[in-house]
Order: structure tokens, then C-alpha cells, then sequence
């Protein structure tokens, strides 16, 4: 039985790939921050556990005991809305430890302990929004802590050939994080968390080793919504993003 790993498992995408995983017969864990935070029915939990600490990947290595993983999703994020006339510099430091410098201390620690079965899979969601190509005048600037560190986050994907890693957005979900944060017309036609759940695990199956460090819409540019400017009309699905 293959093993997986959705770090961000409560809520959201990442319960519905935890769901998914589960239910195609993968052994799979799940980190919550909380004791009391939901999973889905048979996926195991690890909590508290919470990225920004930087003895998160110790806890998670020491919940896992000698189970080694095939596919581990770094799924958890924060967004917090800013502005440039009120910015805060609290909110964006804490961003960037979540969604940038976790991964690396997460991969670190599988990686040491020896919990990465060989072949595996260490997969980022990541967004279009830490694109520095798709980012255009038209769409306006503002919460520069979640692109920069959306933007940082695609990096170390880039970046990180000691461990298989590969970028992945799977489109603009209609979820608590997603709500009320500057985007709303959007909101009500945003794709389900459950169905780019999955997505984004059929397309995963689909990767090789030769696509490390790789950025990938799996939905296509149908969620992402400066692709056609930026690039062309009539593109691919999937769509390898540019950086």
C-alpha cells in the first residue's frame, strides 16, 4: 500500500486530498495545528503541528516512526489581505515562514530521517499568484506578503534537486481562505476544493522525474486568470506555468 502525506489536511483542498488519497488506497496522514481540527474518515492524523515552527518536520519525522513515504503535499498557507498603504509587517514574516521556508525544513527532515521511499513525490501548491510572469498592471498590486511569498515558495521548488519537488496551482477554489479577500466576483464560479483535489492527484500520478522542479496548472489556464494575456490563446491542459 502506497503512503502519503497532506501537511494542511483540515479544511479546504488539502481535506479533500486527503479524502481523495484515502479513498484511492493510499496509507495517508494528515497535519492539523489542532487536536480537535476535522479529518476525513481512516486518514491519520499528526497534531499538533504547526509549519511555522521550525521543529515542525522533527514532530511530523517522530509521528511517522519508520513509515516511509511515496507522495508528500505541502498543502498548507496563509493569506492575509494588505495594502500598500497598510501594510503589516508581522502578517508578511508570517507568511513566508509558512508558505516559503517551511518546505524546506519539511523536506529536510524526511529527507535525514530517511522517511522518503525511493521513488517519491514532494509536491508544492503553490498559485499563480507567486508567477512573477503572470503578474500584470491590469490586475493591480497589493498583498505583497502572499505573491512574494507565493513567489519564494516557487523558488525553492525550483531550487530543490536534493529531493524530487515539483509546483503545483490548482486553479482559484472557492474556500474559507478565498473568501472575502479582494476577489469575490470571482468567488461564486471558483472551482470546488473536492474537484481540483482531484485533479491536481490524477496529474500527480502523471509526473516523472524528469519534471523536478517544475510549475503546473493541471486544470489548465481555465482557473488561471492572466494566463491568456500574458501567453497566447488555445493553451494546453495541463499548463506548465512560467515563473
Amino acid at each position: 500500500m502506497p503512503t502519503a502525506l497532506v501537511i494542511g489536511a483540515s479544511r479546504g483542498l488539502g481535506f479533500e486530498l486527503a479524502k481523495a488519497l484515502q479513498a484511492d488506497g493510499y496509507q495517508t496522514f494528515g497535519t492539523t495545528r489542532s487536536d480537535d481540527a476535522e479529518l476525513p474518515p481512516n486518514v491519520n492524523r499528526i497534531n499538533p503541528v504547526d509549519i511555522a515552527k521550525e521543529d515542525a518536520g522533527a514532530k511530523i519525522a517522530v509521528a511517522l516512526g519508520e513509515t516511509k513515504l511515496d507522495l508528500i503535499i505541502v498543502n498548507a498557507g496563509i493569506f492575509m489581505k494588505e495594502t500598500f498603504d497598510a501594510p503589516s509587517f508581522e502578517d508578511e514574516v508570517e507568511m513566508y515562514k509558512v508558505v516559503s521556508i517551511a518546505p524546506v525544513f519539511l523536506a529536510h527532515h524526511l529527507y535525514r530521517t530517511g522517511l522518503l521511499a525511493s521513488p517519491s513525490k514532494f509536491i508544492l501548491i503553490t498559485t499563480e499568484g507567486g508567477s512573477i510572469t503572470l503578474r500584470t498592471k491590469e490586475e493591480g498590486g497589493g498583498n505583497y506578503g502572499h505573491h512574494g511569498s507565493k513567489a519564494a515558495a516557487n523558488m525553492v521548488g525550483k531550487l530543490a534537486n536534493d529531493f524530487y519537488d515539483k509546483g503545483i496551482t490548482p486553479g482559484f477554489m472557492k474556500t474559507d481562505m478565498t473568501r472575502g479577500v479582494g476577489f469575490d466576483q470571482y468567488y461564486e464560479s471558483a472551482v470546488e476544493p473536492a474537484v481540483a483535489a482531484r485533479s491536481t492527484i490524477d496529474f500527480i500520478s502523471t509526473l516523472t522525474h524528469e519534471q523536478t522542479g517544475t510549475f503546473w496548472a493541471p486544470r489548465g489556464p481555465r482557473d488561471i486568470g492572466e494566463a491568456e494575456r500574458v501567453l497566447r490563446k488555445n493553451l494546453p491542459t495541463p499548463l506548465q506555468l512560467l515563473w
